[in-house]
């Protein structure tokens, strides 16, 4: 909700709701903390990548570098996720090469696609994490799931928006946020994508890769005058880039995050090149004749890095 970033005193109407989903989700920690709703501990660590605000933060850019990253220390990582906007015939759900993000969601469907680790969806993550076990992997990243706490978790890592962070600083509904912010003084570390960077924050930065063709022969390069499509969690971040990497934006197309893109909405977009995310690329109808991809790579510095080992040689060692 863009009232949540700007001033909206219309907002405190939402109030009390606000104190109720506080009453109700702080009496679930407590349920969660005395063992009153059980918790499942999988063998091997369990890193959760979350937010504390609803909607898209960069979640995935870094759940991808996590994978390959840990792939290059000798890990076998997979990935579970809720799979929102997917619906299975039935869960956990393993991902193959087949699966359509109709089915999985668009997340896990391009992690699977850009990394090729085990991925498992299903809306009970104890229970995609227990498959995951029996596909053989040795540490799990949670993609989203700060807030499940049926899942325990040995690192806890909370992705925030660099520009947006955290809107009027109200839960919901009278605000984004689905905990307090006293709950970042409990991760083990909260990652800022974009910047700027405030203290104890480790700055990630989002780096496009060369177009990848959905369709045509030819890409379209920087001052050449182009559409612009998105479907994530803040458009206009993407849109941006676009901009900074030297293309003339003729029209933008937002869509609300995870929504597929109808095929009569392209008939507008006809005129020039059409530029998507890699998350709308998994979703693609087809429908456009010079269409083109923009991946992402996420980076981050060596301090990062270098606290990421400790602690997971704490977790090395606790076995």
């Amino acid at each position: 909700m863009q009232a949540w970033y700007q001033p909206a005193t219309w907002l405190w109407l939402l109030a009390p709701l606000s104190g109720l989903f506080a009453l109700v989700s702080g009496l679930r920690r407590w349920l969660f903390r005395r063992g009153v709703k059980a918790v499942y501990r999988a063998p091997v660590p369990v890193v959760v990548v979350g937010n504390l605000t609803v909607g898209g933060n960069g979640k995935t850019p870094l759940v991808i570098w996590l994978v390959e990253w840990l792939r290059a220390r000798g890990y076998r990582p997979g990935v579970i996720s809720r799979g929102y906007g997917g619906q299975a015939a039935a869960y956990p759900l393993v991902l193959d090469k087949t699966t359509s993000a109709a089915e999985a969601g668009d997340e896990p469907v391009l992690i699977h696609r850009r990394t090729g680790c085990p991925v498992v969806v299903g809306p009970n993550r104890s229970e995609a994490a227990a498959r995951l076990v029996e596909l053989g992997v040795d540490i799990i990243i949670s993609d989203d799931g700060l807030q499940h706490y049926a899942l325990a978790r040995d690192i806890e890592l909370v992705v925030v928006d660099g520009k947006r962070r955290f809107g009027n600083g109200h839960l919901l509904p009278m605000g984004p946020l689905r905990e307090g912010l006293w709950r970042l003084g409990q991760a083990t570390a909260v990652i800022n994508n974009g910047g700027p960077v405030q203290d104890g924050e480790y700055l990630m930065q989002l780096e496009p890769g060369p177009l990848q063709p959905l369709a045509g022969q030819t890409p379209p390069v920087p001052g050449e005058r182009v559409h612009a499509l998105a479907g994530i969690g803040h458009p206009p971040r993407f849109f941006a880039t676009l901009e900074q990497l030297g293309f003339i934006l003729d029209q933008q197309l937002a869509l609300a995050d995870h929504k597929a893109v109808a095929c009569e909405q392209l008939a507008a977009l006809q005129s020039a090149p059409l530029l998507i995310t890699e998350k709308d690329a998994v979703k693609w109808p087809g429908g456009h004749d010079n269409a083109w991809y923009v991946p992402v790579d996420a980076r981050l510095p060596a301090d990062f890095e270098q606290m990421l080992l400790t602690r997971l040689k704490e977790q090395d060692h606790g076995d």
